[in-house]
């Protein structure tokens, strides 16, 4: 049976996209401490983005002047607006981009232009939110953790999570949103780190993607990737080991 890669995740792993992701997160560092306040330890979702940056290796002089220039302290504040934009890829392929934005004609354009250059459309709010649930996801990295999976699981739905998804190199453990503080919390206590740790809009169903319509995809996916005002990109496409050899990825 051929292996299938769903594209769920983000701001890119690739060490090209380093500095692209570093701004990424920076802003949302900012965004989290103008809206919950600069202390941390008090602000479960700036605590949260704070150790999604430093997983990366993004400096901490960069998490301090996002912070900083959120409690007034740097020049230039700006207020970022979270909208989500959704619309359909090559193949119908459903698709939601997350975005912080300061002005939001120019970031629908620049969203639009991206649908639209590469086989694709951007739709009206709603038209494809349906097909996806919102969850809380941790991910904890297998080669780093010593625990089995029969571990991680019982420690997991113990700690109130829905379920434990096991990957070759890593274990992804999903909530409900509203349990998201709750479940991280509980596991950091038992001596849980994680690679990432957010809430990702999941596809009920996915469609696999393959011969040019998987090319288009991946395209469009990077040119999300690239633009500053797209936080995270989601959509209910896979693509199998094989193709991905084909396409050269």
């Amino acid at each position: 049976m051929p292996k299938f890669k769903l594209f769920a995740a983000k701001k890119g792993k690739q060490d090209q996209a380093r500095n692209n992701q570093w701004v990424k997160l920076a802003r949302e560092i900012y965004v989290q401490a103008k809206q919950g306040g600069p202390n941390p330890d008090a602000n479960f979702a700036l605590k949260t983005a704070i150790a999604n940056a430093r997983a990366v290796n993004m400096p901490m002089d960069n998490v301090d002047r996002a912070i900083k220039k959120a409690a007034g302290a740097g020049e230039g504040n700006v207020d970022y607006e979270e909208i989500y934009y959704e619309g359909y890829g090559p193949g119908g392929v459903a698709i939601m981009v997350k975005c912080l934005t300061e002005n939001r004609n120019r970031t629908a354009a620049d969203v639009r232009a991206i649908f639209n250059k590469r086989g694709g459309n951007m739709g009206e709010s709603g038209c494809v939110a349906y097909m996806f649930d919102q969850k809380g996801v941790l991910s904890v990295s297998r080669e780093e953790f010593e625990r089995d999976e029969d571990t991680v699981m019982m420690e997991a739905l113990e700690a109130g999570a829905e379920d434990v998804l096991v990957n070759e190199d890593s274990f992804e453990i999903t909530t409900h949103p509203h349990e998201f503080e709750l479940v991280k919390s509980a596991l950091e206590q038992q001596g849980y780190s994680f690679d990432t740790a957010e809430i990702r809009w999941i596809p009920q169903n996915t469609v696999e993607a393959s011969g040019e319509n998987a090319e288009k995809l991946l395209k469009m996916m990077s040119a999300f990737e690239e633009n500053d005002d797209v936080q995270d990109v989601f959509a209910n496409f896979e693509i199998s080991d094989d193709e991905m050899a084909r396409i050269g990825q």
